[in-house]
């Protein structure tokens, strides 16, 4: 039997009433006894999530750039000052997604960086890493000892600074999808990103294990309220963003999960899996099997789940089907939202069903371009 991991927060979870649970074989809170409260916080006010099972890799080496142009489908080169981010699919030869991540730039000379991955993948990420590896001056280093706590929601600067007001300067100064190293005015491996997986404005922080429980309880005392993966998972489907073995696998091309942007296909590097990426799409494209990602919306009763099939079309010598990859209940548009997988050429005109219960009985669903909600706001008429 294996044994679950706990973070550096997990005491703090139980402390704070959390309802603990296995997620990827980690124990982490699904709900503090409100996902529903939890889920208003973020797009209201401020909370935050335990994020320290994602894995923290640090690259150093002359080659370390080469390494990630190799490794990575979206291009390291666009990071061209210390502390951006960049949001890349890493493919298999087939060109299926192995996972998606962040990549940050440490240092101007471009032999520093760093990768956050998630935990789910773990092994397969590492393991790729250093085969891709092979050949290239680069060393590969996991931080397990390093904490993250991801601070979401409109007010989650404001409380932040206010609970932190020697940053106050460094967050005023973030711009999107970029961090920034806290050691001068914190200490060694403090590390903040204005990054997140919610739809809001907010941060994502990386800090040493033993400064975790007092850092979570100085943002408690700061109003800023805990959430669980229940609440992290509604809010990442209404901003329409991806969840690793749902929504995207590695038998799924990134012009199948909405990443097709990630792909930096302008110049020849000769990235993993590429060849067989752009291969697979244009012939896809040429006869008619391409598939698209889209969000939809269930303007009656029911819940749109995972696993569902999409009908287009049905009973006539157009009819052809999706699938939906992630479902719930929308707590922010009270009504049932899905992501989901369907035949690229469907259009406006086209009718777009789903049997909610298995027992051929249809029900409308609208088709929309995702996201649902971003920052508080919905995001179609």
């Amino acid at each position: 039997m294996t044994t679950l991991q706990r973070t550096p927060f997990y005491q703090s979870h139980v402390d704070s009433d959390g309802k603990i649970v296995d997620f990827s074989g980690w124990e982490l809170p699904i709900h503090y006894g409100s996902q529903i409260d939890e889920h208003e916080a973020v797009r209201t006010d401020a909370g935050m999530f335990d994020v320290s099972h994602m894995v923290i890799t640090d690259i150093e080496g002359t080659q370390a750039k080469a390494w990630l142009q190799k490794l990575l489908a979206n291009d390291v080169a666009k990071l061209n000052t210390v502390g951006k981010a960049l949001y890349s699919a890493m493919l298999n030869e087939e060109g299926g997604v192995i996972d998606d991540l962040i990549v940050y730039l440490m240092n101007k000379e471009e032999t520093q960086y760093r990768i956050v991955s998630n935990a789910a993948t773990r092994d397969k990420d590492l393991a790729n890493f250093n085969k891709v590896a092979e050949g290239f001056e680069v060393t590969l280093t996991e931080r397990p000892e390093l904490a993250m706590l991801a601070v979401q929601g409109p007010n989650a600067i404001a409380k932040l600074k206010q609970a932190k007001a020697k940053w106050a300067d460094t967050l005023d100064s973030l711009k999107p999808f970029v961090g920034a190293d806290l050691m001068n005015i914190e200490a060694k491996d403090w590390f903040v990103a204005r990054t997140g997986y919610t739809g809001e404005d907010g941060v994502e922080i990386i800090l040493p294990s033993d400064n975790a429980a007092e850092f979570f309880r100085l943002l408690l005392d700061n109003g800023i309220k805990p959430a669980g993966l229940g609440a992290r998972d509604t809010l990442r489907m209404e901003a329409g963003m991806n969840l690793y073995g749902h929504d995207m696998d590695d038998n799924t091309s990134p012009y199948e999960c909405n990443m097709g942007w990630t792909l930096a296909l302008k110049d020849d590097r000769n990235f993993v899996g590429r060849e067989a990426l752009v291969a697979k799409h244009k012939l896809a494209t040429e006869n008619g099997t391409a598939m698209k990602q889209v969000g939809l919306l269930l303007e009656t009763r029911g819940v749109l789940r995972e696993g569902m099939t999409v009908t287009i079309n049905q009973g006539t010598d157009k009819e052809t089907t999706g699938i939906i990859t992630s479902g719930t209940f929308s707590p922010s548009l009270k009504q049932s939202i899905a992501i989901a997988r369907i035949p690229a050429g469907v259009t406006d005109d086209d009718n777009v069903q789903v049997d909610l219960r298995g027992k051929g009985k249809f029900v409308d669903v609208r088709v929309l371009k995702l996201p649902f909600v971003r920052n508080g706001e919905k995001q179609f008429d």
